[in-house]
């Protein structure tokens, strides 16, 4: 709507005061920018140097290998197939954590093209217990399946990173990378048509079963309250504070979100102490 001449006199003189009043009390500079690769710091130190962090790792592969033991002990029961463990790959076998911290290093955010490149240097060490766990499952006779959501074009970068830290079963037949879908339930299907699924091992509640992909954070925990007996039993689950699908549900599947609007999901989601009494 075109202004009249009193509305635009009337605005210039709300301007002139408006860049008065500006010029005696400047405005509060802006903060800097939100990075998210910062928010990655205290994630990222506490599971490459914590003790805390190498504890539960190996307290995870030392409760897998009283749950397989316990397992291969019991009656058979008709059972003919063939024990089989699946183990997803990243920050449950393998370590990516100087991903991350290249990540901090470079205020970068996570992107397929240097994760691509991570992947291809294949040098991630294993996470600490896996290797002695998943040689003590082979010499009992049980197969290693590596149902990951790497990219079937990062097949052969992984295969050769799994075999340089001499885990088990690092062949074609037993690697089952995501194509299409990152659901890994086809694939867990595939496996068990032939094989004893004893346990799985992961790092993300998608490891174990879609039936936890829930839209939001309340609904993933409530899911897997449902399910408590199953943990610490058939799932074994590893630490992994840096990055996963509980992410997302903070976003409302959103990963679209701006890195302030991230920030303030994240933040929105804290459960605040209302501070000490006042009188």
């Amino acid at each position: 709507m075109p202004r009249s001449p009193l509305s635009l006199s009337l605005l210039s003189l709300i301007l002139a005061g408006g860049l008065s009043a500006c010029a005696q009390h400047p405005a509060k500079p802006l903060g800097p920018p939100v990075s998210l690769a910062d928010e990655l710091v205290m994630a990222t130190v506490w599971m490459q140097s914590s003790g805390e962090y190498a504890a539960l790792s190996h307290q995870a592969f030392n409760l897998a290998r009283m749950n397989l033991d316990r397992a291969l002990s019991a009656p058979a029961n008709g059972q003919q197939r063939r024990p089989a463990i699946i183990v997803d790959v990243d920050e449950t076998v393998l370590d990516n954590s100087p991903y991350e911290a290249w990540l901090i290093a470079q205020s970068e955010n996570y992107a397929s093209d240097s994760w691509h490149k991570w992947v291809e240097k294949a040098s991630a060490v294993p996470i600490p217990g896996a290797k002695a766990f998943l040689d003590y499952a082979a010499s009992r006779g049980v197969e290693v399946f590596y149902v990951t959501n790497r990219r079937d074009s990062e097949t052969e970068a992984t295969l050769r990173n799994l075999q340089q830290v001499g885990f088990p079963d690092a062949d074609s037949e037993h690697f089952l990378p995501r194509s299409d879908s990152s659901d890994k339930t086809a694939r867990r299907q595939r496996v068990a048509q032939s094989h004893w699924v004893v346990l799985l091992m992961g790092d993300n509640l998608g490891d174990f079963s879609a039936g936890f992909d829930r839209d939001t954070a309340p609904a993933r925990r409530a899911a897997v309250n449902a399910q408590a007996d199953a943990f610490g039993s058939r799932y074994i689950v590893l630490p992994n504070p840096a990055y996963g699908d509980w992410e997302e549900a903070i976003y409302g599947g959103d990963w679209s979100l701006s890195d302030e609007q991230k920030s303030r999901a994240r933040r929105n989601h804290l459960e605040v102490w209302g501070g000490p009494a006042t009188r």
